[in-house]
């Protein structure tokens, strides 16, 4: 069994690892390579600069800005998130009323649940935030449709506020990813043994102690891979998209939302400073890389099976 088994292994990674070298890593060391250039984007004609782009970037208020925004919906987004999809998830798989024949039960209806809250992952970004941007509109939107209706006054602008606009933006991405993460957790909880909580609860337990006993400790690699998962969805597409379209400017007011995918973006195909972009660009991938790093340091802990 053993004889030709390096060749076998080699045969069939050679070609996924060449496409990912190709299209993952070459990519990579060219931005990092471009970093040091004064590349326009629009012509084939540069000169190397050295650090002059680190030291712009160091120096640039606007940068300090989006990461701080960026920093921002990283820590927080996916606390929120998968906080809210684990209650939800707990509470669809064992949060019910006991019913005869089961003492763990979840609640009724909880098919019906899962797909509700799943169908905002069917619909695009795209679509989702020119849906909010409408609702939050301060003048036609429903939202200050609803509030005009029970009588307040002082209407706000929601996007319009440099106070409230990035709270609106990240109050819409939880709506829109919550739902993935509580059929995922549903998943996972379902292959948890019954017996674990049947018997946690014949010994007196609260449904507060089972969950943090038992199911957060056994879902806990799961959580940790959402945490990863959530934390670059904010970092990169999806923090990007949702500003880029529902943002006033885009990235405003006065630089209120804007994040770091979105400033590179800006600063190469608006600004025409593809050098620069890509410095950023160099910045946003080891801000990416340390949140991974502390995420799984952090979240380290014994493996448990059953």
């Amino acid at each position: 069994m053993q004889h030709g088994k390096y060749r076998f292994i080699v045969g069939f990674l050679v070609v996924p690892m060449a496409l990912y070298v190709i299209f993952v890593i070459w990519p990579f060391i060219q931005s990092i390579y471009y970093s040091f250039t004064d590349w326009t984007g629009l012509s084939p004609d540069f000169k190397m600069v050295g650090f002059d782009n680190y030291t712009k970037m160091l120096d640039d208020d606007i940068f300090w800005k989006s990461l701080q925004h960026s920093v921002l919906l990283a820590v927080l987004l996916p606390l929120v998130t998968l906080g809210l999809a684990l209650f939800f998830a707990f509470m669809l798989n064992v949060g019910g009323r006991r019913r005869k024949g089961a003492a763990v039960t979840g609640v009724r209806g909880s098919g019906f649940y899962k797909i509700a809250y799943f169908f905002p992952q069917v619909l695009s970004i795209a679509i989702v935030a020119i849906l909010f941007q409408f609702a939050f509109d301060p003048g036609q939107g429903m939202i200050n449709g609803a509030l005009k209706a029970v009588g307040v006054k002082d209407l706000p602008v929601w996007l319009g506020d440099p106070q409230l606009a990035l709270w609106v933006i990240m109050a819409v991405l939880v709506w829109c990813t919550t739902g993935f993460f509580v059929v995922l957790f549903s998943a996972g909880m379902a292959s948890i043994p019954k017996d674990f909580y049947e018997a946690a609860l014949l010994d007196g337990a609260s449904r507060f102690t089972t969950f943090f006993r038992i199911t957060l400790p056994l879902l806990w690699d799961t959580v940790q891979s959402g945490w990863v998962y959530m934390g670059i969805l904010a970092l990169g597409a999806e923090g990007f998209a949702i500003v880029h379209i529902m943002s006033v400017g885009p990235g405003g007011p006065d630089y209120s939302t804007t994040v770091l995918p979105l400033y590179v973006y800006q600063s190469a195909f608006r600004d025409g400073q593809a050098g620069y972009a890509t410095t950023i660009g160099v910045a946003l991938l080891l801000v990416t890389l340390a949140f991974a790093a502390i995420v799984m340091r952090v979240g380290r802990r014994e493996r448990l099976e059953f």
